[in-house]
């Protein structure tokens, strides 16, 4: 039996394909919860949504590397909804063969920041713009807090012979989720981190070769 999320907002960042999308087409299938599909791309969110078989869902536009789209991104969504009860941090900056199989010490300084940016940063900027209104409650005190998700990968654990710059950044996402959960537990913002493994959808397929 599914959990019900009925009445609940959830935020999936990177939702217009692959684990993304699969757990977003989950919130509102089967969840029960308004989720905001998002992307850096208006247009790829609203393609999106026609695929969820539900009239829970809402395209959003967010580039999560730039400050400026995310407090839009956030005036619209808390001015539409009111409320964002989950977020889940999936965005991740697109998986570069010429990055990905680079030994650690031939990883340029720019092509490290470009993960960062999007696979930290993004994690980060997102988690400080949504904290704000989950700690609010209503003149009853009653109210506020939330679930913030951070999708992790294995290596981040185990470590793994290639593609440090992503391991880097993933496992700096494990530490963000337990200063959030440590910080603001006690006011009923929970944080968790979901650590991957090979997951089988395009992108996987995609960084494949024929043998």
């Amino acid at each position: 039996m599914s959990l019900s999320l009925k009445d609940k907002v959830a935020v999936v960042t990177g939702s217009t394909r692959g684990i993304g999308f699969a757990i977003a087409k989950e919130f509102a299938e089967n969840n029960g919860a308004m989720t905001i599909v998002c992307s850096r791309i208006y247009e790829q969110a609203e393609v999106t949504i026609k695929k969820i078989n539900s009239n829970k869902v809402f395209a959003a536009e967010v580039d999560v590397t730039s400050d400026i789209s995310v407090k839009k991104f956030m005036e619209q969504i808390l001015f539409k909804f009111g409320r964002i009860d989950i977020l889940v941090n999936n965005a991740g900056y697109p998986f570069d063969r010429n990055i990905w199989y680079k030994r650690f010490h031939e990883v340029t300084d720019e092509e490290l920041q470009k993960i960062l940016e999007v696979d930290l940063q993004g994690t980060v900027r997102l988690s400080k713009a949504v904290i704000p209104s989950m700690l609010k409650k209503d003149s009853n005190k009653n109210g506020g807090g939330g679930v913030i998700i951070n999708i992790s990968s294995m290596p981040a654990i185990a470590g793994h012979t290639r593609g440090a710059p992503y391991t880097i950044a993933k496992s700096a996402n494990i530490a963000l989720t337990k200063c959030i959960a440590m910080e603001y537990g006690s006011e009923n913002i929970r944080s968790y981190t979901m650590a991957l493994g090979n997951i089988s959808t395009l992108a996987t397929y995609n960084s494949m070769t024929e043998n």
